[in-house]
């Protein structure tokens, strides 16, 4: 699906914002062409946001000057970002593909479904999950959760879990975890149509972030409708 011209814009505001910088700065830039920047002599993650044509780069004054002259093509490479960090200390944070929706389709199963909105269910799905995902998803830093519960044997068992949280008060940040054992059945695709859903429902647009190396993520966001909006590229400095 693709996106209202005036929800790229909101879009644009939030991350502005998110970043430090003036409200209309991703627009400013788009006009000029020009690369927004801002200097952050104390800022301990050096930050690279693409989004919808124009560009943002927040972090020391040193490293802003050092990337005056590289694209915003090989800028948004997390191993760029790395290289030019090299004496800061920098080591990696990644770089991420950014996706958005203002409106989607609603994805179902058939039957029945127990859908839990409590956190015991969605920390007990964590514990049964490889670390690497549990942490890329991150369900503790995302308040409204939405687990999707197989009753057996009396047992109440997590099986997926959509969740998001409010970013700006203007963005829903999306995320899903499925337990192992359960991927591959359409579970992480219903329940991040539930979250989805009621985000949009809050009157929130949708927002997507998949590491570029994360194969399954980018799949299930295109399988849900959401439009490529951008990139973030991070470095932690030492």
């Amino acid at each position: 699906m693709t996106l209202d011209a005036g929800s790229a814009a909101i879009i644009q505001l939030a991350w502005a914002r998110r970043l430090g910088l003036d409200d209309h700065a991703f627009g400013d830039a788009l006009a000029t062409g020009d690369r927004v920047v801002r200097a952050d002599e104390s800022a301990r993650t050096v930050e690279f946001v693409r989004l919808f044509g124009s560009s943002a780069l927040v972090g020391p004054q040193c490293l802003i000057d050092a990337a005056a002259a590289v694209p915003d093509a090989d800028l948004a490479q997390h191993v760029t970002l790395l290289t030019l960090t090299r004496s800061h200390g920098g080591h990696g944070l990644g770089a991420a593909a950014l996706f958005f929706a203002d409106d989607l389709p609603l994805k179902q199963v058939a039957g029945e479904m127990t859908v839990s909105h409590g956190s015991p269910e969605a920390i007990e799905l964590e514990s049964r999950c490889p670390p690497d995902d549990v942490n890329e998803v991150g369900l503790s830093d995302l308040e409204n959760r939405y687990t999707i519960i197989h009753e057996v044997a009396g047992r109440r068992l997590p099986l997926a879990c959509g969740a998001y949280t409010e970013r700006e008060g203007l963005l829903a940040h999306l995320g899903v975890l499925v337990d192992p054992e359960w991927r591959r059945r359409g579970l992480g695709t219903v329940a991040a149509s539930i979250a989805a859903h009621e985000a949009l429902a809050a009157g929130l647009t949708i927002q997507w972030r998949a590491d570029v190396s994360n194969t399954g993520a980018l799949a299930l966001a295109r399988h849900l409708g959401l439009s490529a909006g951008g990139i973030q590229t991070s470095v932690h400095l030492g």
